[in-house]
């Protein structure tokens, strides 16, 4: 499945990340929270792990999940141009060429080695994997079956995920929440049902909402002006704060 340009739409929020920058595993990586039990990995759509949006709702998620959050970098330090991409100037992107080089088969080993770091080296007790647009199939391998000898997150959140296959979603094997708005070209209506039917089959606890009204990307890079996309900018966060805090807090 490609990428459209509705991938790259949107616009920056207000406000500034309170984190800090590190490295886990070998990546760069922005922290936030300070919580030594409980973390959460966090995969960023196309905008990357310095794009602010992504870093406010790594805030919101660390105050209100009560977690360290690690956002890392997976795109080898390359960042699309915003201000392009706020132009609407599309066709100065490269974006076939970004994927080309970021693809699923150049960074999985980079994901899973991120999230074993923090079960094994940092000591987490509970991790959960948040993943939005490109996230969204990183978060599904990080919880299938293969892993299932040594898990390496206990619960997944995915919003309007891209590259993500039937395949991925026959083989998860923890607990599942999906955010789903109505238009998205990259999470097409077949593989909404494909998700739907799949997790009942599988009897994995699963959490599937459907966002009427609103497009892809919605929940990270809405327009917060908008009355539609800023309730669902809302609803999709207080829905993945309740659903880390369920299955990665013991109250």
């Amino acid at each position: 499945m490609s990428f459209s340009k509705c991938c790259i739409q949107g616009f920056s929020w207000q406000g500034t990340p309170t984190g800090r920058t590190d490295k886990l595993s070998n990546n760069d990586v922005y922290i936030t929270g300070d919580k030594a039990d409980v973390a959460i990995l966090f995969i960023a759509d196309l905008f990357g792990w310095t794009f602010p949006n992504v870093r406010l709702i790594a805030d919101h998620y660390a105050r209100e999940v009560g977690a360290t959050v690690f956002v890392p970098d997976f795109f080898g330090g390359e960042v699309l141009d915003f201000d392009l991409v706020a132009a609407e100037k599309f066709d100065q992107i490269d974006l076939p060429g970004f994927i080309g080089r970021n693809g699923r088969d150049q960074r999985e080993s980079e994901i899973f080695d991120c999230a074993r770091a923090l079960k094994q080296e940092l000591g987490y007790k509970k991790v959960g994997a948040v993943g939005y647009c490109y996230g969204g199939w990183a978060s599904f391998r990080l919880g299938a079956k293969e892993h299932a000898s040594a898990p390496l997150v206990d619960c997944i959140a995915v919003g309007h995920p891209s590259l993500l296959t039937k395949k991925d979603i026959d083989e998860v094997a923890v607990p599942v929440q999906m955010l789903a708005p109505e238009i998205d070209q990259a999470y097409p209506l077949e593989l909404k049902l494909h998700t739907f039917e799949t997790l009942q089959r599988l009897n994995v606890p699963f959490d599937y909402q459907h966002f009427p009204g609103v497009v892809h990307a919605c929940f990270v890079r809405g327009d917060e002006n908008k009355p539609g996309e800023r309730a669902a900018m809302e609803r999709g966060k207080n829905a993945v704060v309740g659903w880390l805090r369920q299955f990665l807090k013991d109250t």
